[in-house]
């Protein structure tokens, strides 16, 4: 079946009105429920595949926020879907207004590889509970998966309403050929534009949820081994393939010696003294991200790692001092398990440092200091601020997950992802029970009247 049948198909079933019934948007959702548990040791060892993580780290940063995911918006549905009142001026009356809202229609997905799961199935449960239909496009670069998530939607759902389409960059260019009612997709900012490119040529409009350097400011007034155990779990988890991993340090001089000192102490907690055979440290992608980081490793001085294996895309955790913002590492988002250091002594630098760069998707700052926390705050823009922690803010369904500026465009994960797939249609109703002629033309002396009947009270 071609592309354009899928979404002619796609198109004719959203007609008939079955996707609105929110009865109907629950039962898939809990569909999608049930199918997830019963694949889940199907999901470890696919993800196990492609990117070495072992089933408890997949398990954490896949299925169960998924499950929960769709738990959130099982309970919220109801609320959601409800029309909402909207005020009228009192000129207007007798009337009424209401804002419903209303699944967009067609939508499609572009998934990721570094989550392969999470990344694609979380905007999904937003689309089936605005009443979408869904085409979703896995990663080929993470293969295992991607046949593992065509088995689940195909299992699950008719394709007429959810439908799996894998291939490479072909099958994505054809697709982006095809028209829809949204497109959402998920990674680097240059792929990003060329889906932005394409959705312009067709009015399309979109969500995009990219990257960039995420910056992690910390303090000297600080719990060390605390705020060391949780930039060394954000930083490497996943091999450091994460859109929100801390890219980078700006370590305040007093405390960066021991800061380091600690993160080293975990990193031989976390991964022994050999990462390279521990169970709990993953792989890169692809031989050509992994020439990518090597080439990295070159600039500044190596305090810890480096260590690297070719033939398993294997780079051990790294963490590198001596950097400057002109060095190749600082360029662009590592997205790997590379570790820049630099120091500051004033915190106005630091931030300045920060603003003077695109706006990351995340800023993360150790700080006891309630006046500095509220100064980053309100002196920074990222699209999430995670304070004394990492990539927490992405697991919890209440709040958005979305960049701005460089780091993307729209957000989801809960009412968000709803909002993402939903247009709010406004809807105003007036009886037959008065008409006032003074709205109607001819306007000739009526001005003083509408005047001081429509212009506000200054």
């Amino acid at each position: 079946m071609s592309f354009a049948e899928i979404v002619h198909k796609q198109r004719n079933f959203f007609l008939t009105g079955h996707t609105k019934d929110i009865n109907f948007r629950f039962k898939q959702l809990k569909t999608l429920k049930k199918v997830i548990i019963e694949y889940e040791q199907a999901i470890f060892q696919a993800v196990k595949q492609d990117l070495h993580k072992s089933f408890e780290e997949t398990f954490l940063t896949e299925t169960v926020l998924i499950l929960k995911e769709i738990e959130y918006a099982i309970k919220n549905l109801k609320a959601w879907t409800k029309p909402k009142p909207a005020t009228v001026p009192f000129q207007l009356l007798p009337a009424s207004a209401k804002i419903h809202p209303e699944p967009l229609g067609v939508v499609l997905i572009i998934g990721p590889w570094n989550y392969p799961i999470q990344l694609i199935i979380a905007p999904l449960i937003g689309a089936i509970a605005a009443g979408n239909c869904a085409i979703l496009k896995p990663s080929e670069l993470a293969p295992h998966t991607s046949h593992i998530i065509k088995e689940i939607i195909v299992k699950s759902f008719d394709p007429a309403y959810i439908a799996v389409v894998e291939g490479g960059v072909e099958a994505s260019q054809q697709l982006l050929a095809e028209k829809f009612d949204h497109i959402f997709f998920t990674g680097g900012i240059s792929v990003g534009k060329i889906i932005m490119e394409a959705a312009a040529t067709q009015l399309t409009p979109i969500t995009l949820e990219l990257g960039g350097k995420s910056p992690c400011i910390v303090d000297s007034n600080i719990n060390t081994e605390y705020a060391a155990r949780r930039i060394t779990w954000g930083k490497f988890i996943n091999s450091g393939q994460s859109c929100i991993a801390p890219d980078y340090l700006l370590v305040n001089k007093n405390i960066k010696e021991s800061l380091l000192l600690a993160i080293k102490k975990c990193i031989q907690e976390f991964y022994g003294n050999n990462p390279a055979s521990s169970p709990n440290y993953g792989r890169l992608i692809s031989q050509k991200h992994f020439e990518r980081l090597v080439k990295l490793l070159n600039h500044g001085h190596i305090l810890m790692g480096g260590e690297t294996n070719s033939s398993e895309y294997y780079i051990a955790p790294t963490v590198i001092d001596n950097v400057s913002f002109a060095d190749p590492v600082m360029q662009e988002e590592i997205f790997g398990p590379i570790l820049p250091v630099i120091e500051y002594t004033d915190i106005t630098e630091a931030i300045t440092l920060i603003n003077s760069r695109p706006k990351p998707l995340a800023l993360y700052l150790f700080s006891n200091d309630k006046n500095l926390q509220q100064r980053v705050c309100l002196e920074t823009s990222s699209g999430a601020l995670g304070i004394n922690n990492t990539m927490m803010h992405s697991g919890i369904s209440s709040l958005p997950f979305g960049g701005v500026g460089d780091s993307g465009i729209g957000s989801y994960h809960g009412k968000a992802g709803f909002d993402t797939f939903t247009h709010y249609k406004s809807v105003f109703y007036k009886p037959f029970l008065l008409d006032f002629k003074f709205l109607y033309p001819p306007y000739e002396g009526k001005l003083s009247w509408l005047k001081r009947l429509l212009t506000p009270n200054s």
